[in-house]
């Protein structure tokens, strides 16, 4: 049996992708919440938990037969490889290497983004998004990269995922469409409709769930609140 450790569902966007991919493929897995406490910093109740699995103190961290695969674009490979019959790449090979190279592209970049929008799904912050898109070029350069790549990707594969039906680069770009989603960043009617689609996914549907479920209010990753 695979288990899964992730950080608090409502922040933890990194989590969310693996957690996804194995939940809307239908691969069993065993879910370890390791809560993200006030601190995440060395020698906290969080660093501690995680010490055990994984020499690098962060969420998520896959195990699988005394195997601990750190990192999502690890795990995500890993997944892949273990359980190809379940199609996570696109068969065609062009296609893949374009799939790879976008998930690449979110897994180093974006910082803007990530940044000033950090992953809050329950919380709803279209006054802050107006803020943050007024002010914020970066941002506004980062939306615009991504509706350019959505945009394409959902022309060429005809939708109504990003390469026809899911793979890995809808969970990988999942906590996007809850960037977007909380903080009203303006998009194209298109793109918009690939968030709903990728919002009403049962894997995301259910990720959302838990989120909503949650009542820990993690002061660092609030930085527009004081209480949730």
């Amino acid at each position: 049996m695979l288990q899964l450790y992730i950080g608090n569902k409502n922040y933890s966007s990194w989590s969310m992708r693996p957690w996804v991919l194995l939940r809307q493929a239908g691969i069993p897995f065993e879910e370890v919440l390791v809560p993200f406490g006030q601190s995440t910093a060395e020698g906290s109740p969080f660093r501690r938990a995680l010490a055990p699995v994984t020499p690098v103190g962060q969420v998520p961290v896959l195990v699988h037969d005394g195997l601990a695969v750190w990192d999502t674009l690890a795990i995500a490979e890993y997944v892949a490889e273990t359980f190809a019959q379940h199609g996570l790449w696109p068969a065609d090979a062009k296609a893949r290497a374009r799939a790879r190279s976008v998930c690449a592209e979110m897994h180093a970049g974006f910082r803007a983004l990530r940044s000033h929008c950090p992953m809050n799904i329950e919380a709803s912050l279209p006054e802050v998004g107006r803020i943050v898109w007024r002010d914020q070029a970066e941002v506004r350069a980062d939306v615009a990269r991504i509706v350019a790549m959505w945009t394409d990707l959902l022309q060429a594969h005809g939708g109504p995922l990003l390469f026809g039906g899911f793979t890995i680069a809808d969970a990988y770009f999942a906590p996007v469409c809850m960037r977007l989603r909380t903080y009203g960043l303006p998009v194209p009617a298109a793109v918009q409709a690939y968030v709903e689609r990728v919002t009403a996914l049962p894997g995301v549907a259910a990720w959302i769930a838990g989120a909503l479920a949650e009542r820990t209010f993690v002061d660092f990753d609030e930085p527009y609140r004081a209480a949730r």
